[in-house]
């Protein structure tokens, strides 16, 4: 069982006198993790498959391809090109990930100091920016040059912004406090 999944079924315990919970079912829960990552300018069909190929070895899983909806001549995107790339992990695939990203990954970040608690939205998710990919142990260092980012949106049950913060510090989330300095 990994560590994410215990400090979630032990939630309950330790959030219960604070939010005043009455039953087990009342406490936040991780529902899903959605990895989401865009494609950008890169026409080629090879650099869509690099990335598609590294999304798949981080999470486990193969990315949907995610088309565009509308045609935008000022950005030369047309319907139906490929603009992104999206996973949504579920049950063991989504605690191991999580697991990897909150113990390994977010650890080998450069100057990483804590994730912000503004990052935490009033319905009570997370979402984390990571700017290259290369911090989770699945990638090569050879292929530096094709380094992208992506987003990770981390949905819960929580109702308010308070219980998510509360909730995400005690699964091991290092979030900080904000200062209000850019750094």
């Amino acid at each position: 069982m990994s560590i994410t999944k215990q400090k979630q079924q032990t939630a309950y315990s330790a959030l219960a006198e604070t939010f005043g919970y009455t039953s087990a079912m009342q406490s936040p829960r991780i529902s899903k993790v959605v990895v989401s990552s865009g494609v950008g300018k890169k026409r080629d069909k090879k650099q869509i498959e690099l990335i598609e190929d590294r999304l798949a070895k981080i999470t486990g899983q193969k990315p949907a391809l995610r088309a565009a909806r509308l045609s935008i001549a000022s950005f030369k995107v047309r319907e139906g090109d490929t603009v992104g790339l999206q996973i949504t992990l579920r049950g063991s695939r989504m605690y191991d990930f999580l697991d990897k990203l909150i113990h390994i990954a977010l650890p080998r970040t450069r100057d990483f100091h804590g994730i912000a608690a503004s990052a935490v939205d009033d319905m009570g998710n997370l979402t984390i920016g990571i700017k290259e990919h290369t911090i989770f142990p699945e990638t090569p260092d050879e292929d530096l040059k094709d380094v992208f980012g992506f987003a990770v949106t981390i949905v819960t049950t929580a109702s308010t912004k308070a219980e998510a913060e509360s909730f995400f510090r005690h699964v091991g989330v290092p979030l900080i406090v904000d200062s209000g300095i850019k750094r």
